[in-house]
């Protein structure tokens, strides 16, 4: 393996880059986003004001409207929403900064990235990507969405459903994975394309209802007879599975950070909360199992830092392959549920109830060992590395 530069450090420019998504939740995302859960969205012109900070697409070159920076910026940002608690806020950046602006750089066409990226950038367009289907998940290849060439109308007529498809609701256009050769595996017959909506034959369905993650809009969206032109094809044509598996290692990079940087915070809080409870004519935080429990949870979070902070490296030097992503995503959010689990533990009845960020970080947190690959396919492929 590459020896790996120490470039995940806080510099002074990533430490400003902290404080001013701080000031940002403080003012603009802290005393609205109970409502928010309650309600089940963000509301549209919080992608706007998210543009405006610069939040949005850093990694974009300056050409489209973006900072040229590195991943580091990205996950920066991402990483302290999930350590503030704005663990929905994090979910929805995620795809529309990591996933989707990635696909369209790597892969679109100089067309494509002028129309989409300066917009996605300013958050006047919002991404998402539906890939996921009632009876495919993590096989991707179970995919049942047809794009069919129709010679008379020179145009993809794209047929199906996808489901658990993050911003969902407010997405101005996606990519769809979809099936264009019905002759060949659909790892091999398999098409991305770039769907503006609405469209005729687009409908979403309702806001789908999560134990976790209330204000990230997850739907269900569907495709009756939509027609897309091949000047919508997203890299080309049947390559859209290799794209998939290309982009895979970063996204599942992304769960693992916010999953430390989610543990991180909670652990801040519970410290807090321990230092200022009452109990027994005296304090939590005086208690040796209260001691001994965060300072076992303390370690577990520093060590998945370095293994998170090690990964970050090899992807900016893009040498992160997918085992290594795999092996972060698995032990992270493993580490996650488990660490958020104990501090809860702590708060005692008060972590049960909602109004404790530690309750909602709990709900939040179980949704990323199953996301992105679930825990049983990252082993799956680790194993299948190893003994090969």
């Amino acid at each position: 393996m590459a020896q790996v530069k120490n470039t995940t450090g806080d510099s002074e420019e990533i430490a400003l880059l902290r404080k001013s998504v701080q000031e940002f939740c403080r003012k603009e995302v802290a005393d609205h986003y109970a409502a928010w859960e309650k309600q089940g969205n963000i509301p549209r012109e919080m992608w706007n004001k998210l543009g405006e900070q610069g939040f949005l697409l850093p990694e974009v070159p300056e050409q489209h409207g973006g900072l040229a920076t590195n991943f580091l910026y990205s996950t920066t940002i991402i990483e302290e929403f999930s350590r503030l608690g704005f663990n929905s806020i994090a979910a929805n950046l995620s795809v529309h900064d990591t996933i989707i602006a990635q696909y369209l750089l790597n892969y679109g066409t100089e067309k494509q990235k002028t129309y989409y990226l300066p917009k996605m950038v300013t958050g006047e367009l919002v991404g998402a990507i539906a890939m996921t289907e009632p009876a495919a998940g993590s096989d991707l290849q179970g995919i049942k969405t047809t794009a069919i060439y129709n010679e008379a109308t020179s145009s993809y007529v794209l047929n199906g459903s996808k489901t658990f498809i993050t911003n969902g609701q407010h997405c101005d256009f996606a990519i769809v994975v979809a099936k264009t050769d019905l002759d060949v595996k659909p790892s091999r017959g398999t098409t991305l394309f770039l769907v503006d909506v609405p469209v005729e034959g687009f409908e979403r369905g309702t806001n789908l209802e999560k134990i976790g993650l209330h204000s990230c809009d997850t739907s269900e969206l569907f495709f009756d007879d939509v027609h897309v032109y091949k000047n919508a094809i997203l890299g080309e044509k049947n390559q859209g599975f290799k794209i998939l598996m290309s982009e895979l290692p970063r996204e599942r990079l992304i769960v693992a950070n916010s999953a430390v940087a989610s543990m991180e915070g909670v652990l801040e809080k519970t410290v807090q909360y321990a230092k200022e409870r009452e109990l027994f004519g005296t304090t939590l935080d005086t208690f040796q199992n209260t001691r001994f429990v965060l300072a076992e949870m303390k370690t577990k979070a520093r060590v998945h830092r370095s293994f998170a902070n090690e990964c970050t490296a090899l992807l900016i030097a893009d040498e992160l392959d997918s085992v290594t992503a795999s092996m972060a995503k698995l032990s992270c959010t493993e580490a996650q549920g488990e660490v958020i689990d104990k501090c809860l533990q702590l708060f005692g009845g008060y972590g049960y109830m909602t109004e404790y960020p530690v309750a909602r970080a709990y709900a939040d947190a179980r949704v990323q060992r199953i996301y992105g690959g679930t825990s049983e396919v990252m082993k799956l492929i680790i194993s299948k590395d190893m003994f090969s």
